[in-house]
């Protein structure tokens, strides 16, 4: 064998060597990868999940808003993604317990009575009006002191929250949507796929609330999205006591 047969087997080799270790550093990042999001979202292989989808709350019927439609298919992807199953359900027929399955429940109080009871037991520093009548502070959300109104089309509010209080170790999610429109639900679901890897990173396996602004939904959709702030602590406590007005 000369030198130039010599040199060009040790090419191949040395070229077979590198694709080979590039291909298991990526095989190993990708599991990484996978094994964390399924950590953070609490989809091991094979598991199964919730999807608690809420009513229409402009229809007589009981039908499903196209936006909610839109996030389960996102939630959907996600989920299969995790290598994991999903079952559809609607608001009022989730029977499951907290923690049993991790569970991804969309709609605002006033169509979703899950998330009403979620609400009610783990945030007690959230309220939603939920009044049907036309008034400035329809749907308005409440966070501890804090009051935020809706201008539909134009500025709106939704609570994306991972929940794990109290549970036994090992304990599955519960991640809410609950937005003052079905757009907001859309956007917050959007919002968790993009920044999940973040979220997990800043927060582990550990609970949250996040307050989001969706800017001028009626032109960009559920695409513009703000952080306005972690809420957490001031979901999590009992809302402050309304001031005593004494008589003058």
């Amino acid at each position: 064998m000369n030198d130039d047969v010599r040199n060009i087997v040790l090419g191949v080799l040395a070229a077979g060597i590198s694709a080979t270790l590039g291909w298991v550093a990526r095989t190993f990042l990708w599991r990484r990868r996978l094994r964390r999001k399924q950590a953070f979202f609490g989809l091991p292989e094979n598991s199964e999940c919730l999807l608690v989808v809420n009513r229409d709350a402009g229809s007589a019927d009981l039908a499903v808003h196209r936006h909610d439609v839109f996030a389960l298919l996102e939630l959907a992807a996600l989920v299969k993604d995790c290598g994991a199953g999903a079952e559809v359900v609607t608001q009022d027929a989730a029977r499951q317990g907290f923690g049993e399955r991790t569970e991804f429940c969309m709609g605002g109080p006033g169509s979703n009575r899950r998330m009403a009871a979620h609400l009610q037991a783990m945030l007690p520093g959230v309220r939603v009006n939920t009044d049907r009548e036309p008034g400035p502070d329809r749907l308005a959300f409440q966070i501890g002191g804090e009051h935020y109104k809706m201008d539909p089309g134009v500025t709106e509010y939704v609570l994306l929250a991972r929940l794990t209080a109290g549970q036994r170790r090992g304990g599955r999610p519960v991640f809410l949507f609950c937005g003052q429109r079905a757009i907001n639900n859309q956007a917050a679901t959007r919002y968790l796929v993009r920044h999940h890897e973040r979220l997990a990173r800043k927060h582990g396996d550990g609970s949250f609330v996040l307050l989001l602004k969706v800017i001028n939904s009626q032109a960009y959709g559920p695409d513009v999205v703000e952080l306005v702030g972690d809420v957490t602590r001031a979901a999590q406590a009992p809302l402050p006591a309304p001031p005593i007005v004494t008589p003058t």
